[in-house]
């Protein structure tokens, strides 16, 4: 932008000559690459959510790390089938308990087993990626067994939590084993009353 200033014995005036931005219609113009970009900044944050995915592999492997910084790794495990508030909020509360939280999340097949026909509403994907976007929920790992044997086993957690009216004596034998030969710590958190999948299931049907 330029100014010129005159003066002819009057007061100082000043011209301002602006250039406008020049606005192309044509589709190959403005909106074709704002749209890249914005569709490249969705793409960074869909690889940002997987990334927090992981199998039981890699799992373990940041287990190994973690110890070795010294951090405290909770984990906790479920199906996590239309995640409401209550989840969110036993989720929040487990971070809390630690330096990162890892979920084991179960299959669609074994989601099958346990809760029946027509379960799980949510793909098993899907749910992974919904856990993924928490704040509260560091990494996220598919397991297809019902029982979170192999999960807790990766995982090697300093501190195990689960939800619901479960006591350290209640829980699966096999998964209960494999916390005593880890030395984690147990941690009990009742779930929200008034918020189930099943109970959402019904208001829904």
């Amino acid at each position: 932008n330029v100014a010129q200033i005159e003066d002819k014995g009057q007061p100082q005036i000043s011209r301002l000559r602006i250039r406008l931005p020049t606005i192309h219609p044509d589709p190959f113009g403005t909106f074709p690459r704002l749209f890249a970009r914005l569709t490249h900044s969705s793409r960074l944050i869909g690889k940002g959510m997987s990334a927090k995915i992981v199998g039981l592999e890699e799992l373990s492997e940041r287990s190994k790390q973690l110890q070795a910084a010294g951090k405290n790794l909770v984990a906790t495990n479920g199906c996590f089938d239309l995640l409401h508030v209550g989840h969110v909020r036993y989720l929040q509360a487990a971070r809390a308990l630690g330096d990162l939280l890892a979920v084991g999340l179960n299959g669609d097949r074994s989601v099958r087993e346990l809760k029946g026909k027509g379960r799980p509403i949510t793909a098993e994907r899907d749910r992974a990626e919904i856990l993924a976007a928490l704040q509260c929920v560091d990494l996220v790992t598919i397991f297809p067994e019902p029982r979170a044997t192999q999960f807790i086993a990766a995982s090697h957690p300093a501190i195990y939590v689960k939800g619901g009216d479960y006591t350290s004596e209640t829980l699966n034998e096999e998964e209960r084993t494999v916390l005593k030969e880890i030395g984690a710590e147990i941690r009990i958190i009742p779930f929200e009353a008034g918020y189930s999948t099943s109970r959402l299931l019904e208001q829904i049907c």
